[in-house]
Parts: C-alpha cells; structure tokens; sequence
C-alpha cells in the first residue's frame, strides 16, 4: 500500500504532524518507505493495511479538524517481500 496523510488545517508546513505518523510506523513489523509523496508499507493482509491509516488517521484527529488520506493499494495475496521484488524488476 501506498499512502498519504497530513492535516489540512494546519498550514503550509505539515511535517511536524506527519512525523508522528511515520514515527508509528516505523515501530510496526512490516516493511515501510518513506518518500516525498508518501509512504510504502508492505502488509501481509487487507485488513493490517487499513489498520495502518486508522492509527496514522487516529494520530491525526488529536491535533487536527481537517485530515486529506489518499491511499493506493496492490493487493497480491500470500506473496512476501513484493516491494524489494518490484525494485529488483525494474532495476535488473
């Protein structure tokens, strides 16, 4: 899954908000990449992928009235490591 979400009522300059996000995800057990535009966790289940953005979202509504989430899903059940396989993939 890939996704995005930050608070939409707090300025120009977010970061502060979204490290609290990034910071819970990288205490989880799976796999994760931060980018510019958002976050790569690798999931085993649908259902751990939705956690994820309900505590991301959870973290959130302390601080926040307004919360923009967008999220991008390749679901490929029972396959593991699939980020560092599409990496490969494509690089050789």
């Amino acid at each position: 899954m890939e996704f995005a979400i930050f608070p939409i009522d707090k300025g120009e300059h977010v970061s502060q908000y979204v490290k609290e996000v990034v910071e819970m995800i990288d205490g989880l057990p799976c796999k994760s990449q931060l980018t510019p535009m958002g976050t790569i966790v690798e999931c085993d289940t649908m259902e751990e992928c939705l956690t994820v953005i309900s505590k991301a979202n959870a973290i959130l509504e302390k601080a926040a009235g307004r919360i923009y989430c967008s999220a991008t899903f390749d679901n490929k059940p029972g396959e593991k490591n699939q980020m560092e396989h599409k990496m490969k993939a494509v690089r050789g």
